[in-house]
């Protein structure tokens, strides 16, 4: 290769390809050889036929990032929460980007560079046509992906910084981390009031493993924690009257956002401080989800596969059936996801709630960490729209190995609704029992039949209270959870 290089070039006669003198294959060969060695080590070529000043630049900078990969790779097998937070920071995440974009223009000029070191005009006609090709071809593969890797890490950065909080972290609560979940559809008069679903998320905080609480928008006569702006306002319960449910709260507290100083969404904080005086509870954050923009989740991702039992009306209360999801096992658009989560024609609001989590689970084991990368831009702009959260920046992280470890676990639920739990007057002591057997459950071998439940066919009868999870009517009607199994896949 040396002589291949350094060898003087010699002038060979016009050839057929004409256009003025030419130079031999050995020539051609060597403005070819220069610029590989210019995309497998960046400023080789130079040391050997340029710029020995540039070129030690070029390989110190790409043998100081080889050597900065493998030690992140390193600690990344060692510590993974290093990689999480690497993905999260958004300081990080900038520096990368600006080193990304100029490690694209760096690379691109020292390739341009090995094309001239080649002396592509004392070349035969076809053999520069060639040469500017290959070196088109290396430039745009080359700095095309770096680029494009810097825009990835962009969008992520933006979608941290716009999405998380600043905030501080929470701990985890008795090793759990119990994130509430609210949905409702967006618009100026809707938004953030009276919330469709409320659901809580109780995570182990070293395993993953994910317990799923639902309630009932419709709850009455329930308590708030002692201390709480709530329980200052109602020290015997929530029991105003038919009109004081569960989901009534934020418009409640949004009537008397004087009470609620110092909390940026009144709203939120009192349905937090509902939610855990009903289940025992101390909430770590919320999450507030945006159905419109689920629904571009969802098609984001390519759809979500379900198994649709009956079939589901697509518009209806207040407005006309419009079309129906019909039933079988298949991949659901967005738009047909979100009316399978939402309809409540013909159904009530206890089937609507079984439907959710069956959502819910599927999302959580199919978006596979291949369709986030496939479709990173995608999501991030649907999970913008999506998403109103106070997860802090500083939890990101956490929360990040908590999904992927999660994904490899059955998500266990538990839906407080008839017959189990009457909504008009809820046995709080009994709520609060399921809730501590569900987190904590006794060992396989000591489960007995009021604890261990199971999916069953379809000509049996519903089941009884088990003290554990709860049974629903509208469940049974639309075959979802029939009986609120502790392994939510089994229902769905």
């Amino acid at each position: 290769m040396a002589s291949v290089l350094t060898e003087p070039p010699r002038a060979t006669p016009r050839g057929p390809g004409g256009g003025g003198p030419g130079r031999s294959p050995h020539h051609f060969r060597r403005a070819l050889v220069l610029m590989l060695m210019t995309l497998v080590v960046p400023g080789s070529a130079q040391l050997v036929a340029g710029s020995k000043r540039v070129g030690r630049v070029a390989v110190r900078v790409w043998a100081g990032l080889w050597v900065a990969a493998l030690l992140l790779f390193g600690l990344g097998l060692v510590f993974d929460s290093f990689v999480f937070w690497l993905l999260s920071s958004p300081p990080v995440l900038g520096t990368v980007r600006v080193g990304l974009m100029a490690l694209a223009v760096g690379w691109a000029l020292l390739l341009v560079d090995a094309w001239r070191l080649g002396e592509p005009l004392g070349l035969r006609r076809k053999q520069r046509l060639a040469m500017v090709g290959i070196n088109g071809v290396l430039c745009f593969v080359v700095a095309g992906s770096l680029l494009f890797a810097s825009h990835v890490v962009g969008v992520q950065r933006d979608l941290v910084s716009t999405m998380f909080a600043d905030g501080t972290t929470v701990g985890a609560h008795d090793g759990r981390y119990n994130v509430l979940l609210l949905g409702g559809d967006s618009g100026a008069d809707r938004w953030g009031m009276r919330p469709d679903s409320i659901s809580v998320a109780s995570i182990d905080a070293e395993t993953g493993e994910t317990v799923l609480f639902g309630l009932p928008r419709n709850m009455l006569n329930f308590p708030f924690p002692k201390g709480s702006v709530m329980h200052e306002q109602f020290p015997d319960g929530y029991d105003c009257g038919p009109e004081c449910e569960l989901n009534s709260l934020a418009t409640w507290a949004a009537d008397h956002e004087s009470l609620f100083a110092g909390y940026a969404d009144p709203g939120v904080e009192a349905t937090k401080e509902g939610v855990e005086g009903i289940t025992g509870l101390e909430i770590n954050y919320y999450a507030m989800v945006n159905l419109q923009g689920f629904e571009r989740l969802v098609d984001a991702v390519g759809g979500v596969e379900l198994t649709v039992r009956d079939r589901i009306p697509i518009g209806g209360i207040g407005a006309p059936v419009t079309g129906y999801v019909e039933p079988g096992t298949r991949t659901l658009s967005g738009f047909e996801t979100l009316w399978f989560a939402r309809s409540r024609v013909a159904a009530d609001d206890y089937s609507r709630m079984a439907r959710q989590k069956c959502v819910m689970n599927a999302m959580l084991h199919q978006l596979s960490p291949r369709t986030v990368v496939m479709n990173f831009e995608s999501i991030a702009q649907a999970g913008e729209a999506l998403i109103t959260t106070d997860i802090p920046q500083g939890d990101v992280d956490r929360f990040m190995k908590l999904a992927l470890q999660a994904r490899s676990q059955p998500v266990r639920t538990v839906s407080f609704v008839p017959p189990m739990i009457s909504t008009g007057d809820p046995d709080i002591d009994k709520i609060h029992a399921a809730v501590d057997k569900a987190v904590d459950p006794p060992e396989p071998a000591e489960k007995d039949s009021g604890t261990t439940s199971t999916t069953p066919a379809p000509e049996e009868k519903a089941p009884q209270d088990t003290g554990t999870t709860g049974g629903s009517l509208g469940n049974l009607r639309d075959g979802y959870g029939a009986n609120q199994a502790e392994d939510l896949s089994s229902a769905c």
